[in-house]
């Protein structure tokens, strides 16, 4: 008979489909609440976010947005000011973001939680043969120096949200619009452009939570709901 933290730590994993962005952002802040309030189990959110820029919270990063109002209307992308950490980035259709909402309580790591995350990616990534790498001093995925995910993390009372964005097929031309995570020695990929034919993003999101469950098991087996 499973102990009683081993009821409670399953990971609960959710597809929103297509969303904006703002909306988006919404329904993470509830989950967290309810995550917080013990309402609500750890959970990873699945979507693919209407075309947007996103400015995070560091400084400078509006310096790092290179279309104005005309060429994002011309592309059809939004702008959006957001609470998690990092540069400016890109996220549609193409694209899968992952938004991680659960319990660092008992594991109090920010920097743990997110070397975590990348070996989510990198474990993903090795699924479909793509060998890819951290860069020393420098945040995503990398496949050379080619970036192929973006991470951006918030927390609140220890609950995590935001997370990463990784490239299955996006319209990497949008990433023109802006100096992508204020990196200037490298440049954006896709995993279909890596190995030049189609991904379909309904795996990669099953190979993800496989992935996300094993890196991340002892923790959330640790935490648990209180």
């Amino acid at each position: 008979m499973p102990g009683t933290n081993e009821q409670v730590t399953l990971l609960e994993i959710s597809d929103w489909g297509r969303t904006d962005y703002a909306d988006a952002l919404e329904r993470q802040k509830k989950l967290v609440a309810e995550r917080q309030a013990g309402r609500q189990s750890d959970i990873l959110v699945f979507t693919e976010h209407e075309p947007v820029f996103t400015l995070g919270l560091r400084s400078g990063a509006e310096h790092h947005l290179l279309w104005g109002e005309a060429e994002r209307s011309a592309a059809g992308v939004t702008l959006h000011t957001s609470n998690r950490g990092g540069d400016i980035t890109y996220h549609g259709p193409g694209q899968i973001v992952a938004y991680p909402i659960i319990s660092l309580s008992k594991r109090k790591d920010l920097h743990a939680y997110l070397r975590d995350l990348e070996e989510v990616v990198l474990r993903t990534l090795r699924h479909y043969q793509l060998e890819a790498v951290r860069r020393d001093g420098l945040t995503g995925i990398w496949i050379e120096k080619r970036k192929i995910c973006a991470f951006g993390v918030a927390v609140k009372s220890w609950v995590t949200y935001h997370g990463l964005a990784l490239n299955i097929n996006p319209d990497l031309s949008h990433f023109s619009g802006i100096v992508p995570c204020g990196i200037t020695d490298g440049t954006v990929t896709s995993m279909s452009l890596e190995l030049g034919k189609p991904i379909e993003a309904k795996s990669v999101k099953s190979r993800l939570a496989v992935e996300f469950q094993e890196v991340f098991g002892k923790t959330l087996l640790t935490d648990g709901n209180e």
